[in-house]
């Protein structure tokens, strides 16, 4: 008997850095006691384990198809020699909660998600992991996990939907209902398209977050060429699962490791693909995030360093006229990374989870076919340089961040509206209090001001609708969903909460946004904005106990990610 459970767990340890010290040996029989109990045969803990982290779940459409794109990862990891493990973490969706005070809880989930992969794979000593996420923050929170757990790993993204009835998708019903409000759209229609916009499984269909994450994850090097660009209900999708088990084992045996991966240079590859796809400004957010779990140094400005020389290319919704999934009919992203590349505008020698380098997966790659529009030619771009435009001023002293496509126009002034919370905003803006020339003021919905720095779809959604795109800014201390458009800014930093010049602006205050001079300012005298500070209180926090609490007194600025682990 000691033979036998000397001998279990000694093949191939150099895959096996981690299952080795949990399955290994006579003191080891617990643990495998426990193990044959969930289907490990003896000949199991000779393998590398991998975890399969399935962010499956019926509260959303965009993770509602996982659990069989687990199963599809397992396998793969299981015929190149792995023995593969399915656990599960949480996900929410944005699109139910948006709007509500449950949506403080939606930035709070990618650290929720970052800490419990993290947690099962380190406890679990597991040697690889597959990721899958389909919603907004699973796909952040999963590269956190991974970039700290520094273990032989590829993300895989659940894939985007499928276009609803006369491509409608999420946010045609939120800026169906600025229409109602205006009574442009009537209780048949609102009806009718709130009925056919989501036809089943997977993340909202425009270059938005979920969309915008994934390009930027494979551009990062994470996922395999093409994750970003499939459907979720597809024979590629199922495919790429599949693909990525396999290559997690791959990985193994080279002992290529996210930090091999997630470098300086390949942080620039995603930024510089977020840009020319027209990605959401969430992008910023959770690539600082991301950069910090990984040890990399990146900052507000290396956007706007990047940017200079990087043209919007892509016309795609929420600005543009194109879904993803027509993207994805004309070969999705990588012919763009391929014409970025050859244009000296990516770092062709990063490693990837292929193994091989970004140059070496695209070298074979072919053209866009001729006469489609979706992607400019770089010679032709819809704006010259980006899109996301990082602004400074008396209002943001450490940054703030817009999404300036130029088809909103490049200045604003106008007089402040103010409002203490994204409620009290969006009822103005449907009942008419909101008027041209206003620059509506959004605070108190930071990171620790919300708490949790929710998103402001529903208010740039019924501004669309009600069709004052045009004619109103909106500045706030929370963020915006990649589906809103027009002339908004967020993640004014400081916050409100924490006594930054947010704080102390006053109805009828002029306002200035200037994304040329990338300025953001109140034009009041310099001595009245130190009176209105000095006179300034902190607000008592809206929760004291429980997971919004304890995420107020951690996070970190959204300036610098908004990250719950810096210290």
């Amino acid at each position: 008997i000691q033979g036998f459970c000397k001998g279990i767990g000694m093949a191939n340890d150099k895959t096996r850095k981690y299952s080795s010290l949990i399955v290994d040996g006579v003191e080891a029989a617990p643990s495998r006691a426990m193990l044959h109990a969930v289907g490990f045969e003896d000949s199991d803990f000779n393998k590398p384990q991998v975890g399969i982290a399935s962010t499956w779940s019926m509260v959303t459409p965009c993770n509602m198809h996982i659990n069989k794109l687990a199963e599809d990862a397992a396998q793969g990891a299981n015929e190149a020699g792995g023995k593969s493990i399915i656990f599960n973490t949480i996900t929410i969706s944005d699109g139910i909660s948006m709007g509500t005070p449950g949506m403080r809880y939606s930035l709070v989930s990618r650290e929720v998600i970052a800490d419990s992969i993290e947690t099962v794979v380190g406890c679990q000593g597991m040697d690889g992991v597959v990721a899958i996420g389909g919603c907004d923050k699973n796909m952040p929170g999963c590269l956190i996990a991974l970039a700290r757990l520094d273990r032989p790993a590829v993300f895989v993204y659940g894939g985007t939907i499928k276009p609803g009835k006369q491509r409608r998708d999420i946010v045609s019903v939120f800026e169906a209902v600025g229409g109602y409000a205006a009574g442009k759209v009537s209780d048949e229609e609102l009806s009718e398209v709130e009925h056919t916009a989501i036809p089943g499984p997977g993340s909202c269909g425009g270059m938005y977050t979920a969309n915008t994450m994934a390009s930027a994850i494979e551009a990062l090097g994470m996922s395999l060429p093409n994750s970003s660009a499939q459907e979720a209900v597809s024979d590629d999708k199922k495919n790429d699962c599949h693909r990525a088990g396999e290559a997690v084992v791959k990985l193994l045996e080279k002992d290529i490791r996210p930090s091999d991966i997630m470098t300086r240079e390949a942080f620039e590859n995603a930024i510089t693909v977020v840009i020319a796809l027209g990605g959401s400004t969430n992008a910023v957010l959770h690539m600082l995030g991301m950069a910090h779990a990984a040890n990399i140094k990146l900052e507000l400005d290396d956007f706007t360093r990047i940017g200079a020389n990087v043209p919007l290319l892509a016309d795609l919704k929420p600005s543009g006229k194109y879904l993803m999934s027509e993207l994805i009919a004309i070969g999705g992203i990588q012919p763009l990374m391929k014409t970025l590349l050859d244009a000296g505008l990516l770092h062709g020698d990063c490693m990837t989870v292929t193994g091989k380098t970004m140059a070496e997966n695209l070298a074979d790659v072919k053209p866009y076919p001729d006469g489609q529009d979706i992607i400019r030619p770089l010679e032709d771009p819809i704006k010259k340089d980006s899109h996301l435009v990082v602004l400074y001023g008396n209002l943001a002293t450490t940054g703030a961040v817009a999404k300036i496509t130029g088809k909103e126009g490049l200045n604003f002034t106008g007089s402040a509206r103010v409002f203490e919370s994204e409620e009290a905003a969006l009822a103005a803006i449907l009942d008419d209090t909101v008027v041209k020339g206003d620059v509506i003021v959004i605070r108190h919905e930071g990171p620790v001001g919300g708490p949790g720095m929710r998103e402001m779809l529903s208010p740039t959604g019924a501004i669309m609708g009600k069709g004052l795109g045009k004619d109103v800014a909106l500045i706030t201390d929370g963020r915006f969903s990649g589906g809103s458009h027009g002339f908004v800014v967020g993640h004014v930093t400081p916050e409100a909460a924490v006594g930054g010049p947010i704080a102390i602006i006053e109805d009828g205050d002029s306002i200035t946004i200037d994304a040329e001079n990338r300025t953001l300012d109140l034009n009041i005298p310099q001595q009245e904005i130190d009176a209105r500070l000095a006179n300034w209180t902190a607000p008592e926090p809206k929760e004291t106990r429980g997971t919004l609490a304890k995420y107020a007194r951690l996070v970190s600025s959204a300036s610098e990610g908004a990250v719950t682990d810096k210290f």
